[in-house]
């Protein structure tokens, strides 16, 4: 099977990663990549919301299935162009990924679904949270608890544009899950989390994400199908009555409240970095699930989990999340492998031939271990041999007092 991954971030770089290791896999391509899914498959300069320069590129490869890897392409209609022009897609239609490009929309299908998420409110007062209405890359979202808080996140939620949604703020640990769907039935990843603050101890602005770990303690798999029959068939469902049934990955981003989970939101795509600790832990033939899911039915497919917990520990530019690094040295991915770990490059580029900055998030380090202490051990032990001047990290990824949320 001949194979175009879309996009050029971290988390694409994990599904090249995953994609590599099929033995139905015969050609594996990427548009862009990056320098490290260049180590893995053929990447060409074409955008990824460039949906005409795809289309010509997958024709010209003669691939079977295209994987569309970030959100804002599959809200703009990429997948739909590629689909109607005959082509295999595993991503969302627009019409199915406004469940992420509208938070409004997506609280109008759980209504319609019955699935459990927090109030909306008529006002904004504290305590609350704001939300921006459209694509935010995860930075959208400000939880107010005091009068000036709720000042300063109105500003920043209305600096994205459009409509600002207002919730109740709930409160419990948050858990990220993956459905591989086919528009009617789905298949379940390892549940995760990640680390959306910029700082230690949960500080500081949102970001896209500082690091995750997989699976989530305490979840076992009668709360996980639990999980899946209220959070993900329901919207399924509904979407297919809209007549814009799901096909791709279906994101939801649980809350686990005294009352029981909440969910905060949708997403059309798999989680960054959340992809990074989760596949990892896949057993089984990810691309032969990815392509049934595109075909229209995943009867007969069945994908295991390792007994085994993954960390993944970003190393992000010293001032992300309000800027990035361009330009700046990049070194000792090589020894940070030697440990074990798998290094994906979510901001790099190359300069004549040297590995460079080139963005926010730069690197995920992922490791993996019979639990997750030893995971986080052997993670930041490979972290800590890469060296890219002025870059940063959080150092309480899946530490002990952290994984309550």
């Amino acid at each position: 099977m001949r194979v175009l991954v879309v996009g050029s971030g971290g988390r694409e770089h994990a599904l090249t990663w995953r994609l590599s290791s099929s033995p139905g896999l015969t050609e594996l391509h990427a548009a862009p990549g990056n320098p490290g899914i260049a180590r893995l498959a053929t990447c060409h300069p074409v955008a990824a919301d460039d949906a005409e320069g795809l289309l010509g590129l997958a024709r010209f490869l003669g691939v079977d299935l295209v994987v569309v890897g970030p959100e804002a392409p599959l809200v703009a209609g990429v997948a739909d162009v590629l689909r109607h022009a005959g082509l295999t897609v595993f991503g969302p239609s627009a019409a199915a990924a406004r469940i992420e490009g509208s938070k409004s929309f997506a609280k109008d299908v759980m209504a319609a679904a019955g699935v459990p998420t927090a109030a909306l409110l008529d006002s904004t007062r504290v305590p609350c949270v704001l939300k921006a209405d459209g694509l935010a890359a995860g930075k959208g979202v400000v939880v107010c608890r005091t009068e000036a808080e709720l000042v300063a996140g109105v500003e920043v939620a209305r600096g994205f544009g459009g409509d600002v949604v207002v919730e109740e703020l709930l409160d419990g640990p948050e858990v990220s899950l993956f459905a591989v769907c086919d528009g009617t039935d789905a298949l379940v990843l390892a549940p995760s989390r990640d680390f959306k603050r910029a700082y230690d101890g949960d500080e500081g602005p949102n970001t896209g994400g500082m690091g995750s770990f997989a699976p989530v303690p305490d979840i076992g798999d009668d709360a996980l199908d639990g999980l899946v029959e209220t959070c993900i068939r329901p919207v399924l469902g509904e979407l297919a009555r809209r007549g814009s049934p799901f096909v791709g990955t279906l994101f939801a981003g649980l809350m686990l409240t005294a009352d029981g989970p909440r969910v905060l939101e949708y997403n059309c795509r798999f989680g960054d970095p959340e992809t990074q600790s989760v596949l990892p832990l896949v057993d089984g033939d990810l691309l032969a699930a990815l392509a049934a899911a595109a075909g229209g039915s995943l009867s007969g497919v069945a994908l295991g989990r390792l007994a085994a917990a993954a960390v993944t520990v970003a190393l992000v530019a010293g001032d992300y999340p309000s800027s990035g690094d361009r330009g700046t040295t990049i070194e000792g991915i090589a020894d940070a492998a030697a440990e074990g770990a798998l290094v994906f490059h979510a901001g790099t580029a190359l300069n004549d031939g040297r590995l460079v900055t080139n963005g926010g998030r730069l690197l995920g380090v992922t490791a993996t271990g019979p639990t997750l202490a030893d995971a986080r051990s052997a993670a930041y032990a490979a972290a800590d041999r890469i060296r890219i001047p002025g870059a940063r990290r959080r150092e309480d990824i899946a530490r002990t007092d952290a994984l309550a949320g």
